[in-house]
């Protein structure tokens, strides 16, 4: 078959009937899944997704993680329903990770500094605060959307962030079950719910968490800066709006990491257009922080570059480059004219600061005016050694 683009199952189907028998088409998907996808989705995920599951792959080529990605997170959101009444999961800024059957969960929330441990089962907190504890930075290993494990032996990915009852930082199992015991013993809390008992602790990360992870990445940020003529500061500042520097971070969009990279998109276009590589980047190669700010920082460039660079004056450039990594160059345009020939003449005849109000104010996107606000304001803080 050609190669299509994925498509909505109602236009899909009458496509996929017209091609094959049901049976035909069943066995197709099957077998495509469980060769395509094993290592992004198990196949108790893909049962789940039934028919409608089956038939997205037929004759498509698409990518296995797109795959894996559904296949999980129907998966995911069935069974915190059942267990919890509701579908929380992992954002950008909020680390989320299921246990015990998903009857135990954790939140660790990177913008505001805070942990969260919950549990149906009281003899589980004990192990999954200890858990949170010494989860490495290990997006590959650590699976967020099943109840499986988190394995441990690396450096935890919150080690520093969090001090224990005696102000040290948490490294070992001793440690983490020793500072679970204090919680547990002082500050658990328990209420009712309609899935019956639950048992919860919360606690801080230490006030500076932020900075101890941006830090983290300081090389990398200079690196590609150099690499892509990009600032340092607007880098920081992307990372700080799209992730607060989770690396876990995953949207609801099918964007991974730092950056937010959506692979179809913006990781398809660097391949394209910047590093001269086939198809898109994977989930697991955009979890990795150098493969993910080498993307995030080439696509900044490419908008600057390539899709605005008729675009005159350099900080009008920079408020629409901003603009158009959250929301497209398109929705930048049509901020000024429907005609993107016109719109880049309106650009040029208005001051810095009017092409900010009208990026601000216009957007045909809410989020796009914050996300400007954001990271102009993040950049400041950049200068005033905030960040």
């Amino acid at each position: 078959m050609p190669r299509l683009r994925t498509l909505a199952l109602p236009t899909l189907l009458p496509l996929l009937l017209s091609a094959c028998s049901t049976d035909q088409a069943v066995n197709y998907s099957k077998s495509y899944a469980k060769n395509h996808v094993k290592n992004y989705a198990t196949n108790a995920a893909l049962n789940e997704l039934g028919p409608a599951g089956d038939a997205i792959a037929i004759g498509m080529n698409l990518e296995k993680d797109t795959i894996g990605f559904e296949a999980l997170v129907h998966l995911l959101l069935k069974e915190a329903r059942v267990n919890w009444g509701d579908e929380k999961k992992s954002s950008s800024k909020e680390y989320v990770k299921y246990t015990n059957h998903y009857r135990t969960r954790v939140f660790v929330d990177f913008e505001a500094g805070s942990v969260h441990v919950e549990t149906l089962d009281r003899q589980d907190l004990r192990k999954a605060i200890a858990a949170i504890l010494l989860t490495p930075y290990a997006p590959d290993q650590v699976d967020l959307f099943s109840d499986k494990d988190v394995p441990v032996g690396e450096e935890p990915m919150l080690y520093g962030q969090v001090l224990d009852h005696e102000s040290q930082p948490i490294r070992w199992q001793w440690r983490a079950l020793r500072y679970a015991d204090y919680l547990i013993d002082r500050q658990m809390s328990s209420r009712k719910s309609a899935k019956g008992q639950v048992y919860a602790v919360d606690f801080s990360l230490v006030e500076d968490h932020l900075s101890q992870r941006e830090y983290q990445y300081a090389s990398l940020v200079r690196k590609y800066s150099k690499v892509y003529a990009v600032e340092e500061s607007l880098i920081y500042a992307v990372i700080r709006t799209e992730s607060s520097f989770n690396p876990y971070a995953v949207s609801s969009s099918n964007a991974y990491g730092l950056m937010q990279i959506i692979p179809k998109t913006a990781g398809r276009d660097v391949f394209d257009k910047v590093k001269n590589l086939p198809g898109q980047p994977s989930k697991s190669w955009l979890f990795q922080p150098h493969n993910n700010i080498d993307t995030g920082t080439a696509y900044l460039a490419l908008l600057d570059n390539h899709y605005l660079k008729n675009i005159r004056n350099p900080l009008s450039r920079k408020y629409t480059t901003i603009s158009a990594y959250n929301g497209g160059a398109g929705n930048v345009f049509a901020t000024f004219d429907r005609n993107r020939d016109r719109a880049v003449q309106k650009i040029n005849r208005l001051q810095p600061n009017q092409v900010y109000w009208a990026l601000t104010k216009k957007h045909p996107r809410d989020e796009s005016r914050r996300y400007l606000e954001k990271v102009s304001s993040a950049q400041k803080d950049f200068y005033k050694g905030k960040i």
